[in-house]
């Protein structure tokens, strides 16, 4: 899942001396490996602006974007992708694969050997009982993670062969496993202990300041609304060539393109598409597009909190087909994107059947006529006495506060009213154990940018029944509260589908029930927008993994 932006506006002046605070409060670091600090030199850093503040650092906790693609700086897994969306080991010496012997004959047995001189931030060696410890802790109903998917459904067990081997064994062959098992690791010496004392790492003081990690830089201080600070990892296997990388967290979109335009960031993040040209025009900067995944969508809440409109399907279908879409991408993405018919859009696995809804305002009147809601004297619709006023929610990003406005007049004429809501990222996509807006069903409609959670896979667990959260199991990602056992059925069928053809033709079938059933609605094409500094080389973001090449970054 994706997120972006909150509203209040800085000065430059205000970020200068943010820059100035961290650069004054930070021990220096050695220019090099091994060299004493330079008394002349001051340590380099590279400042990346962030508009929307992280929830949690624990991957156990939070499914935030923006709080994900921080992993590659202070938390890695076994591997991740590189820009060309290819697997890169990291704490995995290499991609385990038949011809190595680190695939079974029978698929369902993966043996992965480990780096032998991969060390903790603090010095402690990264061992497979670490992955054995992490694998537990998802699993463990102690802890209110996020998700257990697919641990839980597919995983038979994990086991540690000696230090540096790890053997994953599965049920039955599991088609993603290459971008859904391991992508993190939790430090075992750091953790069990909380875990024995405590009964559960919800509360960890980790999860906020995780000062031992696995990466190139290590977690250094967060203050919130301000900043977050990582530092080279002296233990490290390659050392980064720059010292710092200061996260700077700004109000909104136009605080940090005051920044962009003022040399005061090296890195743009989820530039609004409508500031492309302008910063385009600057010259100090590249501007980068990359796919990622990420689909802008309204998501319909078929839970028991749902206004009883939103819970009928020929409701649903009234407001898409009232919905034009092509008006917001075309008024305020400028035309750089455009509505995808898919959540899985721009893949391979994007049914060519599946177009999206067309904008037809008389059909969603008609439909509306024919659900029972009829026009009152107010211009409101109503039925039974009940007004048809719904809450479309959503965060602070600052394009979603413009399309909330067009929509508001886009419906008017339907006889549909909204009540526009926004939430802080921090309790929008707060988790339901941590009574998030989004995740205990407060809403009727909601829009966000989501992206499977397996991504570059198309695997996702977000519309499966065992993912709905509830008092009694909290850990789940299904927030439309959607349930259809067929739909279970064909997303665990493809999971365990290993020909890519066989597995298109049942994405095609979970495609066709998800528009048929009205679940979500494709908006825009959500592409990664960064800026990147002319003095700042050898980025080359993912859309996967945006940093996955941190430790190669230069300065000029």
């Amino acid at each position: 899942m994706s997120s972006k932006s909150r509203t209040r506006r800085f000065g430059l002046v205000v970020v200068l001396l943010l820059l100035a605070f961290a650069l004054s409060a930070c021990p220096a670091q050695p220019v090099a490996p091994g060299e004493a600090p330079s008394e002349t030199a001051p340590p380099s850093l590279v400042t990346i602006t962030f508009v929307q503040e992280p929830d949690n650092l624990s991957p156990l906790y939070t499914t935030m974007w923006f709080s994900g693609i921080l992993t590659d700086f202070w938390l890695l897994g076994l591997w991740n992708f590189n820009d060309n969306l290819e697997p890169t080991p990291q704490l995995a010496r290499e991609i385990p694969t038949a011809a190595n012997g680190g695939i079974s004959e029978d698929g369902r047995t993966i043996t992965i050997h480990l780096r032998e001189d991969a060390r903790w931030s603090d010095g402690a060696p990264v061992t497979a009982a670490d992955f054995v410890f992490t694998y537990e802790m998802i699993m463990d109903e102690r802890n209110a993670v996020i998700s257990r998917h697919p641990y839980d459904q597919f995983v038979a067990g994990v086991e540690a062969d000696g230090e540096h081997t790890l053997v994953v064994t599965f049920h039955e062959p599991y088609a993603p496993w290459l971008s859904s098992i391991f992508t993190y690791v939790l430090p075992k010496h750091i953790l069990e202990p909380v875990m024995e004392a405590n009964g559960t790492l919800d509360g960890a003081d980790w999860n906020r300041n995780p000062t031992v990690g696995v990466g190139p830089y290590v977690f250094k201080e967060w203050e919130s609304g301000s900043h977050l600070l990582f530092e080279r990892n002296p233990n490290h296997w390659q050392q980064p060539n720059i010292d710092r990388i200061f996260i700077r967290i700004t109000p909104d979109d136009a605080a940090q393109v005051a920044a962009i335009k003022a040399g005061d960031t090296d890195i743009g993040v989820f530039i609004s598409f409508s500031d492309v040209p302008e910063l385009e025009a600057l010259g100090t900067v590249n501007v980068v597009s990359t796919p990622s995944g990420f689909m802008e969508g309204w998501f319909f809440n078929f839970g028991e909190q749902a206004h009883p409109a939103i819970r009928d399907r020929n409701v649903r279908w009234a407001l898409a087909h009232g919905f034009d879409r092509w008006q917001i991408t075309q008024d305020l993405l400028l035309g750089l994107s455009e509505p995808p018919a898919s959540p899985w859009d721009l893949s391979p696995y994007a049914s060519p059947n599946i177009q999206p809804v067309p904008y037809d305002p008389e059909r969603a009147a008609q439909l509306l006529d024919e659900a029972g809601w009829v026009m009152g004297a107010d211009g409101v619709r109503e039925k039974d006495g009940e007004k048809l006023i719904l809450r479309y929610v959503t965060n602070m990003r600052r394009l979603r506060l413009d399309t909330q406005v067009v929509v508001q007049d886009m419906f008017r004429d339907l006889g549909v009213r909204f009540e526009l809501i926004n939430h802080p990222s921090d309790i929008f996509f707060a988790s339901y154990a941590e009574g998030g807006a989004i995740a205990t069903g407060q809403y009727d409609i909601a829009e966000w940018s989501s992206q499977p959670e397996a991504y570059p896979d198309p695997d996702t667990s977000r519309w499966t029944c065992r993912e709905i959260p509830t008092p009694d199991n909290p850990a789940g990602s299904n927030w439309n509260f959607y349930c259809n056992p067929e739909l279970d059925e064909l997303f665990a069928r493809q999971a365990v589908t290993v020909d890519m053809q066989a597995r298109i033709a049942i994405f095609e079938e979970i495609e066709r029930i998800i528009q048929e059933d009205m679940v979500w609605l494709g908006v825009w094409q959500d592409n990664d927008i960064w800026t990147v500094s002319k003095r700042l080389s050898n980025v080359r973001l993912s859309g996967a993994d945006p940093f996955w090449n941190a430790a190669n970054w230069t300065l000029e």
